[in-house]
């Protein structure tokens, strides 16, 4: 019996584990299944150390996976399923995966990946819901063609994700954390696993997913807790009235959210929001992007002090929290340092700031030794760490003289759109592939529904007319490159971008025209 389900199945075996649009798994159902996943993939050689790439949507299938990986030393890359077959062959081949398992809306995208020469390392393809196509076999044949014998106890190895996070340099890059995977699964890190997220979420409740799972935040609210007996109810699309409906029919007691959904929530009919109780849920947790302040309230009077905020990253996993109580005393905070980490303010002169109030540059220290690294970037690791196991985040703060963190500022050229995080640089990088651009500066501006929208600023190259026409054109040629999230949603022309004596173009400079008199979180 897999070690990270034994108890759980011995006690509660008949009850409800998983469940999508598309059915529900019992516990004994999920670790059956998670057996045959095991036996399966050690009959195609894939075992400790190899890494296989998901892009599947919210779907159950994604937790008897994570769960098989977890005990076969596997590392898994949950892969941006909006991501065009271009990226996808980039993850394929940057991460070394041996497979690649896609669900039933993302075939021809991944038949598209599995054609480009970037792909030649992935041995074995498989979809769900889809009938073997030119690349991809069928999942379900695969999983039974493995057998429920149990992985002796210290041949389970510890595996865990690899998630992608887009970085300055343009192309996203692997995230390799504590947890990644290869080695023998002690007791003391088992333990670690189960109760590290019950200052978090109720031990033994039931999690609603209505975020992608391929966001760390959203794996780590729903599968951390799933390892001490949480079930999971999932959703692929997130719906404002259906998830306050799933909640009270779900008895759901936590969730996680981003600002923009609270503010679909609250845009849904009276008559809706009238027959939500809301008597199961225990926390409503939120991050991935500043929220304004008005929506965070008007949840609080709906849904009372259970709406509670937590400030971290993909590589430095949760920094700080605070509840709800506390917020509205200290309204603004992102709260304060948990236990396992030690903040360090940095001045502009490489100096510790020890004063509270007083703004510099974050670095965190993880107390517990658990560190990242930067797949097959070491340069980009180096950036990011101060000294070994001081790491920055990128963003200005400070803390007050009761402990609390609050943010000043944030990674400066990143946009977040409704809780995603975009880089511009590889926006910025096919834009200028057309020779009609000279230079180009892509920059976050006000959205109301998502916070920020992605806009780039283009200084044309001689014989080219900054006009509709040539808008068109370039818009067209992201259309082609990028996923949909990161696609420009207009383009500005200027004469010429400002720019420092070095040479280095003034985002803040182009960006606070569009920023006038309106309020940021930070």
């Amino acid at each position: 019996m897999p070690k990270l389900l034994d108890e759980i199945v011995a006690i509660r075996g008949d009850e409800l584990a998983l469940a999508d649009e598309f059915g529900r798994t019992t516990w004994s159902e999920l670790d059956e299944r998670t057996r045959r996943l095991i036996n399966a993939f050690k009959g195609a050689s894939i075992g400790p150390g190899d890494t296989i790439a998901l892009m599947m949507g919210n779907r159950r299938e994604c937790f008897e996976i994570f769960q098989a990986a977890a005990h076969l030393g596997v590392t898994y890359v949950p892969v941006n399923w909006h991501w065009v077959a271009d990226e996808l062959a980039y993850v394929l081949d940057d991460a070394d995966a041996k497979a690649l398992i896609v669900g039933h809306r993302f075939v021809e995208v991944a038949e598209q990946a599995l054609s480009d020469n970037r792909s030649q390392g992935v041995q074995l393809s498989l979809a769900l819901g889809e009938g073997p196509t030119e690349h991809l076999n069928d999942y379900e044949e695969f999983i039974s063609s493995g057998n429920t014998s149990d992985l002796p106890a210290d041949q389970q190895l510890l595996g865990g994700p690899m998630f992608y996070t887009s970085g300055t340099t343009g192309r996203p890059k692997g995230v390799r954390g504590a947890l990644s995977g290869g080695e023998t699964i002690p007791t003391e890190v088992m333990q670690l696993i189960g109760s590290s997220m019950a200052s978090y979420v109720p031990q033994g409740g039931r999690s609603l997913l209505v975020g992608p799972v391929y966001h760390s935040a959203q794996w780590a609210f729903t599968f951390m807790p799933m390892v001490n007996g949480s079930s999971v109810v999932m959703r692929h699309k997130f719906d404002g009235a259906e998830t306050v409906k799933l909640i009270d029919e779900e008895k759901i007691t936590n969730i996680h959210l981003v600002p923009t959904q609270f503010k679909r929530m609250l845009d849904i009919s009276a008559e809706d929001k009238e027959s939500f109780t809301g008597e199961s849920l225990e926390a409503v947790w939120h991050g991935a992007a500043p929220c304004p302040p008005p929506w965070k309230k008007a949840m609080l009077d709906w849904f009372g002090p259970k709406i509670h905020e937590y400030y971290g990253s993909t590589e430095g996993a949760f920094i700080s929290n605070i509840l709800a109580d506390d917020w509205i005393r200290k309204e603004g905070s992102v709260g304060k340092p948990v236990e396992t980490i030690e903040v360090i303010i940095i001045d502009e002169n490489g100096e510790r700031i020890e004063e509270p109030n007083m703004p510099g540059v974050l670095y965190f220290r993880n107390l517990m030794g658990m560190g990242f690294e930067y797949h097959k970037a070491p340069e980009k690791t180096a950036e990011a760490h101060l000294e070994p196991g001081v790491f920055t985040t990128g963003d200005i703060g400070y803390l007050d003289e009761e402990g609390y963190l609050w943010l000043s500022d944030r990674k400066i050229d990143m946009i977040i759109s409704g809780g995603v995080n975009i880089y511009p640089a590889e926006i910025e990088a096919v834009i200028a592939e057309h020779p009609g651009v000279a230079d180009v500066s892509v920059i976050g501006v006000p959205n109301e529904e998502y916070g920020e929208e992605v806009k780039a600023v283009v200084e044309c190259s001689d014989g080219h007319q900054g006009n509709d026409e040539f808008s068109k054109e370039l818009l067209q040629l992201c259309n082609q490159k990028l996923a949909g999230y990161k696609r420009p949603k207009s383009i500005d022309f200027v004469n010429q971008l400002p720019r420092t004596g070095t040479g280095k173009i003034l985002k803040r400079k182009l960006r606070e025209p569009y920023w006038e008199g309106l309020e940021r979180s930070i």
